[in-house]
């Protein structure tokens, strides 16, 4: 059996992964870690029978792999103690820094590392269903991204729309940095050849919709994917969780465990 540990496991992602571990062969939920001060800090969870810390570097010497989706501003440490421990490491964080992805990147020299701004197995088809059509279609297409989510999500856009905006210009052989269109507000001008723009709307409690629009002179074609529940992005990690055990070191992605 592979030993996990959940950071922030009593938040709405972190339930979600711990109902998916639960019931997932081969891997035992053995530690989670909430923010100090907690009402569970120091007592074991009854729902799944679990220790709960505010010391993160306790779930690290616990664990065989931890699991990350904590808001930003975490990432250097926790890949810091993944190196340190050895203890191999899943992120879901979105809105990583420059510093944090260079962080994943020293850890995966030590041990096995795996980042993704969606773990969907649907969001991740459409990656590279978005990535072939940006690269059968001519510059006269234009490329627009549009995602909706519940208004507690602090980061626009949001992870996913980048990821897909990278696949719209990784298709077209040139980098999203050039391509990028600013936010549209007041008097814009004409939108700019083979600019990518993106739209971000937030409300109620929507779990993620993201569409990709590719319009040409006198035809459109649309991309799209809907998460209905925090659990297929739960189940994704986790199924991504138990392929990670198997590997050695490096960084690693969702598609490598799709094959796409």
């Amino acid at each position: 059996m592979v030993k996990i540990g959940i950071l922030g496991c009593m938040g709405r992602m972190g339930q979600a992964l711990t109902a998916a571990v639960s019931q997932t062969p081969d891997l035992v939920l053995v530690i989670g870690s909430e923010r100090a001060g907690h009402a569970l800090i120091g007592k074991t969870s009854t729902e799944f029978d679990t220790p709960i810390t505010d010391q993160t570097t306790v779930v690290f010497d616990a664990a065989d792999l931890v699991i990350d989706f904590t808001p930003p501003g975490n990432t250097v440490t926790h890949a810091g103690m993944a190196a340190e421990k050895k203890t191999k490491l899943l992120v879901g964080t979105t809105g990583l820094s420059p510093d944090d992805e260079a962080a994943l990147d020293r850890a995966a020299r030590q041990v096995a590392v795996m980042q993704a701004g969606n773990y969907s197995v649907g969001v991740n088809v459409l990656l590279s269903l978005v990535h072939e059509t940006a690269a059968r279609l001519d510059a006269d297409w234009d490329a627009e991204i549009l995602e909706m989510h519940h208004r507690n999500k602090i980061d626009a856009p949001s992870g996913t729309a980048l990821m897909l905006g990278e696949a719209v210009a990784d298709g077209r052989g040139r980098p999203l940095s050039l391509l990028r269109a600013p936010m549209r507000e007041g008097v814009t001008g004409a939108r700019e050849p083979e600019s990518i723009g993106f739209a971000t709307v937030r409300g109620g409690n929507v779990v993620g919709e993201h569409s990709v629009i590719f319009a040409g002179g006198s035809e459109t074609i649309t991309l799209s994917h809907r998460a209905e529940n925090r659990m297929l992005f739960a189940d994704g990690a986790v199924r991504a969780a138990h392929w990670l055990t198997k590997q050695n070191n490096g960084r690693y992605s969702m598609q490598d465990v799709l094959g796409l």
